[in-house]
């Protein structure tokens, strides 16, 4: 989820023209504050002297660039001081994807749904709606395949529900979300490896059992399919999805950022999304103007409507936060803030406790920045979901959105952890204290 500016524009052009992106001898560095440099000016330095910045990640403490050898000798020009995260991001794409399977044809031998060797490396996205359709079809009597529609270019946006004793549809439902941002591959990984434990875990874990029985979950793991094969067949970073830009701007750019783009609050701050179509995070030309969000939110109002929302969580990547709401003003504090804040902290110490990582937890827009349009206000405002966070995954920089494979996991570990905690505590009397 992390904020970005403009895409370089070699790079629009090339995405446009369909051609592979190649990002070899490109670096990623972190410049932190230094002198009587704070973190804005330094960004605003930068963004004088180089054109079109691809940033990263940005705090109040550091910002992360990813610079072509120009750009680099630019920022040098600066007399800034730097760390190297990736000193060639090529390469770091290279081996990110150094095991990934070619996509199974048809008549191959399906891999087992539960073989470990599944989190070993990253898919394509047929061979993960095969997974997901496999996965059905092993536990077909409590769970059904799902879908709010298609997207820009035509993909379903699949998804799985699966239920307890009580049957389809009764409990209150628990909503997860992945892939809304192209190029956070590891989220659809690590809500894959949650799916997988609770309907494996049905009948033979108590606990397990109890948490299958009290609601029905609904895992959605590309809301962004578009984007997110784009990012395997010609740009390994892209982020928003495949809409062309309103005829009206003018504009050859592709792309909404869907994560702004939610039907709620949507121009509530001016810091919070951009206008720009050839922006990161440009927000459309009007709120749910794209079909995966029509898709999406009309989804969430159902269930609103039918079964109420207990749990809504948006899987992102990068920087370890535990996020809840709001987004759009980083002053408003919902009346459940206290126990959101209880509820992160207790979340990040059981993901603590299996390998030594640090979550923080706390409103969006107050820890992060400004974000409108955005699911977490959306699913908590609009949907009543009585708990919302945005999770952003592993790590806090040193290898980012391209998070080697050998790490998936134990990502994927250490969320299972957090979620048992969750799922424990979301409905225990004393929040009503």
């Amino acid at each position: 989820m992390k904020l970005l500016h403009l895409l370089g524009l070699a790079g629009s052009l090339a995405v446009a023209n369909g051609d592979r992106i190649s990002y070899d001898g490109y670096k990623v560095v972190r410049v932190g504050a230094q002198r009587d440099l704070s973190v804005s000016k330094i960004q605003e330095q930068i963004q004088a002297t180089i054109t079109h910045v691809d940033e990263w990640e940005r705090s109040d403490t550091e910002i992360t660039v990813n610079l072509s050898p120009s750009q680099l000798a630019a920022l040098e020009s600066l007399g800034l001081s730097y760390e190297t995260m990736h000193e060639d991001l090529g390469r770091s794409i290279a081996y990110e994807s150094r095991n990934t399977p070619q996509r199974r044809g048809e008549n191959e031998k399906r891999q087992a749904v539960d073989d470990p060797s599944w989190f070993e490396s990253y898919h394509a996205w047929e061979d993960h709606k095969t997974w997901f359709e496999d996965l059905h079809a092993a536990y077909p009597n409590n769970s059904e395949l799902v879908s709010t529609g298609t997207s820009y270019q035509g993909r379903d946006q699949f998804g799985i529900h699966f239920w307890g004793s009580a049957g389809p549809g009764v409990q209150p439902a628990v909503l997860w979300h992945g892939t809304v941002h192209a190029r956070e591959w590891i989220s659809a990984m690590v809500v894959e490896y949650l799916t997988l434990q609770l309907l494996s875990g049905y009948g033979s874990n108590q606990e397990v059992t109890g948490f299958v029985n009290s609601y029905d979950f609904y895992v959605f793991p590309f809301v962004n399919p578009d984007g997110f094969v784009h990012t395997q067949t010609t740009d390994r970073l892209w982020r928003k999805n495949r809409q062309p830009a309103p005829c009206s701007t003018n504009s050859t750019c592709i792309g909404r950022d869907v994560n702004r783009n939610w039907p709620w609050m949507w121009d509530a701050n001016p810091n919070g999304a951009s206008t720009d179509p050839c922006s990161q995070t440009y927000k459309g030309a009007a709120p749910a103007d794209s079909p995966e969000m029509k898709g999406m939110h009309s989804f969430v109002d159902t269930l609103r409507d039918t079964q109420g929302i207990k749990l809504f969580i948006d899987w992102h990547s990068y920087s370890q936060y535990l996020l809840a709401p709001v987004g759009y003003n980083c002053t408003h504090y919902v009346p459940t803030l206290g126990q959101h804040i209880v509820m992160g902290r207790e979340v990040a110490r059981s993901i603590y406790r299996v390998d030594g990582v640090q979550f923080v937890f706390g409103p969006s827009c107050a820890v992060l920045y400004p974000s409108t349009g955005y699911s977490v206000d959306y699913a908590y405002e609009v949907g009543g979901a009585q708990w919302a966070y945005l999770i952003e995954l592993r790590d806090q920089g040193q290898y980012g959105f391209v998070l080697p494979p050998e790490l998936i996991l134990i990502s994927a570990q250490e969320q299972w952890a957090g979620m048992r905690t969750m799922l424990r505590l979301v409905d225990q009397p004393f929040w009503e204290d």
